[in-house]
């Protein structure tokens, strides 16, 4: 699978449908924002553009594209509370919504949709 990336409003478009989601408490972060989080000279929104990489996509993957179906994969933590299956179903619904709105692709994208934690 070598689709085009995804355009950043795409990105976007699928972190806020799933940020948007009931029960959902926050995209988890990667390994490059926890390691830049733990070190005092990076913590700014500055340096990290200088190193071409934005926590505000993290936890959201989106590949594909080209004629090739749309592939996510979403990483989340949830909020106490709220049954797992009820939030990753409405996770998944609405980053289908999201997905197929904008690229007005007809084929469904798979939605991947894991579960770190639970806060």
């Amino acid at each position: 699978m070598t689709g085009r990336p995804p355009s950043a409003a795409l990105t976007e478009a699928v972190r806020e449908a799933v940020l948007g989601t009931p029960g959902v408490a926050f995209l988890r972060p990667g390994v490059a924002e926890l390691l830049r989080a733990s070190n005092p000279l990076t913590r700014t929104a500055g340096a990290a553009a200088a190193l071409g990489t934005s926590s505000r996509s993290s936890g959201v993957r989106v590949t594909g594209g080209d004629g090739e179906p749309w592939n996510a994969d979403i990483r989340v933590v949830l909020r106490r509370g709220h049954r797992a299956l009820d939030v990753t179903r409405a996770v998944r619904a609405a980053v289908t919504e999201a997905l197929l709105g904008p690229t007005g692709d007809g084929e469904p994208p798979r939605v991947s949709v894991t579960v770190t934690g639970r806060v």
